[in-house]
């Protein structure tokens, strides 16, 4: 099932499953700024990533004493959400958890993600509640996908990424999926991240606490493009799958994969959230195209 909501100017579709933004398109001239999940590359739009980003120990952790297993960015991406409302400018859909869920992950949550389209801008937010009377421990990101190109004739390289915040920033390097514990200097005192597909050859890009709460896709020919906000987040991946791939994807994360040589322990995990008893967690991130 897909849900719409739309303006004068702009149109956005949700999957049911997953609660999955699928499009996000301009009615004046049916520019799609969504990766449309073609199967023989990648067959998601912007999956949510939770209760764990990325992947785990081989595909396990522990929580007082018992070990369970969970596939990279968890199961919510997977699964099939309800529409708890919907109003003219905003859907709503929440998870809760079930017999399904407490089987690879034994706690009470409700999770709703929440689409609210103004203008040209489209605001997703995320709400983690603790129901339960022992502690929550989650993590929760956002993986969205842009076409990039965006117009027929264009390549990859003709996009670059633009930070809000002149940023000196090394990556952290994955093996395997996993944290390695090694870094590789990327930027120094920059703004402009000029895309390549060599950038991805050892996967995605991994930051820790960048300055800027907002990066830009722009074009180096017109003005079609994008603005990502994402105050808050601690984490942030960029990636695109391989050498061809129309797509981009701007990852802000609270949470991040575990590490070559972790214990496992969940509640020791980096970026890992807690939630007391009865609190709630928020989080948000905006698109602004153009």
């Amino acid at each position: 099932m897909i849900y719409y909501l739309e303006n004068d100017n702009y149109k956005i579709g949700v999957k049911a499953s997953g609660a999955e933004l699928r499009s996000f398109q301009s009615k004046q001239n049916n520019l799609e700024y969504i990766w449309q999940a073609d199967a023989k590359v990648w067959p998601r739009h912007a999956p949510v990533l939770f209760p764990v980003v990325g992947k785990l120990p081989n595909g396990k952790y522990s929580y007082q004493g018992k070990t369970y297993e969970l596939p990279q960015h968890g199961f919510a991406r997977d699964m099939d959400f309800i529409l708890a409302s919907q109003s003219a400018t905003e859907l709503v859909f929440e998870l809760t958890d079930s017999e399904e869920t407490r089987a690879v992950y034994p706690f009470p949550f409700q999770l709703q993600i929440i689409y609210r389209l103004q203008g040209n801008a489209l605001d997703t937010i995320y709400s983690v509640q603790n129901p339960a009377e022992e502690d929550l421990y989650f993590s929760i990101g956002a993986h969205p996908a842009f076409n990039c190109p965006l117009l027929p004739g264009e390549s990859f390289a003709d996009y670059y990424l633009e930070f809000e915040q002149p940023e000196t920033q090394a990556h952290y390097l994955l093996e395997q999926g996993l944290l390695n514990g090694k870094t590789e200097p990327l930027l120094k005192n920059e703004t402009k991240l000029p895309l390549s597909y060599d950038l991805f050859l050892h996967d995605a890009l991994v930051f820790k606490n960048l300055a800027s709460e907002k990066i830009e896709l722009k074009n180096l020919k017109h003005n079609h493009g994008l603005t990502f906000e994402f105050k808050g987040f601690p984490y942030f991946g960029i990636w695109t799958k391989e050498p061809g791939a129309g797509f981009i994807c701007l990852e802000p994360w609270h949470g991040i994969a575990s590490s070559v040589g972790d214990n496992g322990e969940l509640t020791q995990k980096e970026g890992i959230n807690k939630l007391a008893a009865g609190e709630s967690f928020t989080c948000a991130y905006t698109i602004r195209v153009r």
